[in-house]
């Protein structure tokens, strides 16, 4: 990875590829590299050596302003800081991606993205006046609205009380499953890296192991 102080080898000799429609978590112990692979698959951070594909776009050539619109049209994320914008609704604060993107039908898109996520009657309201867990619904609700063919999810339940992280995380699968996205998680809650089709452990920048869950053994016996 580049920074402004030069390269900065965070990951290190990672082959990996997550194929279309796979849910797989990453997971690793702190500092291991999982959220520098997760913003480095979507194009966030510009890998120094190697090769970066997204959506059959090998990211290398790619300038900043080429890779932000294939993250525009291909990427959904979520962070574990909602990162919604203060002094917008939870409707403009979904439809500001489809507006940047010169979608016509964004506030109409925008609402039935909320009303998916349950949030109908919390459209006009701002961040401030909804809890952790209407917050990060809103960010599911953004991430998914313009059909993204791979989301991003980092450490998404991390400000969550369990029972409230469970609702946006079941929320979260059900909605990638039914769009036919790509997740990867980032995590370090073995039991939800166990709902995944994939564990992907990171170790000091390297791959130290990669298996199928019973779930995802499951589903490809489907």
């Amino acid at each position: 990875m580049a920074s402004d102080a030069g390269p900065v080898n965070i990951l290190r000799g990672i082959t990996l590829a997550i194929a279309a429609g796979e849910i797989a978590a990453v997971v690793g112990p702190s500092g291991a590299g999982k959220s520098s692979l997760m913003m480095v698959a979507g194009g966030l951070e510009r890998a120094t050596s190697g090769r970066v594909e997204l959506a059959g776009r090998d990211l290398g050539p790619l300038d900043d302003d080429a890779r932000a619109r294939l993250r525009r049209d291909h990427v959904g994320i979520v962070f574990q800081g909602f990162h919604l914008i203060p002094t917008m609704t939870a409707l403009e604060n979904v439809a500001l991606p489809l507006e940047f993107a010169g979608r016509t039908n964004a506030f109409e898109t925008a609402q039935a993205a909320l009303e998916r996520v349950g949030l109908a009657p919390r459209v006009g309201h701002y961040p401030a006046q909804l809890s952790g867990g209407e917050q990060q619904r809103v960010a599911v609700a953004r991430a998914f609205v313009g059909g993204p063919r791979l989301l991003l999810a980092d450490e998404p339940t991390g400000n969550l009380d369990g029972a409230t992280g469970k609702q946006v995380m079941d929320l979260l699968f059900d909605m990638a499953r039914g769009n036919g996205a790509t997740l990867i998680l980032v995590t370090h809650d073995m039991t939800l890296a166990e709902r995944c089709d994939r564990i992907v452990h990171i170790a000091d920048g390297l791959v130290v192991d990669d298996r199928r869950t019973a779930a995802g053994l499951a589903l490809a016996a489907q």
